[in-house]
């Protein structure tokens, strides 16, 4: 027998579903931004979160573990909602854009490695290296400047 109620009924107030997954979008997007940055390839950190947290939120739905479908169909919106809403306030706001995306830090100038900015995105001088040789660039002195992209791009 099918327990239609247990199914589409909320156990937990529709309120607490929208705070948790805000305040857990948030969480996750600033830590990430902060500390991943470097290791998403070509990736943004914002995608690569999206896809994490609406799966997770999606089997928790589909699952039926102590959650109704309402409730991941309610928390897969709120972290779409945010997604979308942070990437609406970066294009309408270039101030806010600098804190949603990070600008391009420079690691080379010159042909010289800025170790300091090196450091600040935990890039050793082999990572770098060897990143630049899957670019075809064997020879740093012949470089004006490599910058990495707020999605971890060189």
């Amino acid at each position: 027998m099918i327990d239609w109620e247990s199914m589409f009924v909320p156990a937990t107030p529709p309120l607490e579903i929208v705070i948790r997954g805000t305040v857990m979008y948030l969480v996750l997007y600033t830590l990430l931004r902060v500390v991943v940055k470097r290791e998403t390839g070509t990736t943004s950190v914002a995608d690569l979160l999206v896809i994490v947290l609406i799966a997770d939120a999606a089997q928790n739905g589909m699952a039926g573990d102590y959650t109704s479908i309402t409730e991941g169909a309610l928390l897969v919106f709120v972290i779409i909602g945010w997604s979308f809403a942070l990437d609406a306030i970066a294009y309408r706001w270039p101030k806010a854009a600098r804190l949603i995306r990070p600008r391009p830090l420079l690691l080379v100038r010159d042909g010289q490695i800025l170790h300091r900015n090196m450091r600040r995105e935990l890039i050793s001088e082999d990572e770098l290296l060897g990143r630049l040789r899957e670019h075809g660039i064997d020879d740093l002195s012949k470089v004006r400047e490599v910058r990495i992209e707020s999605d971890g791009r060189l």
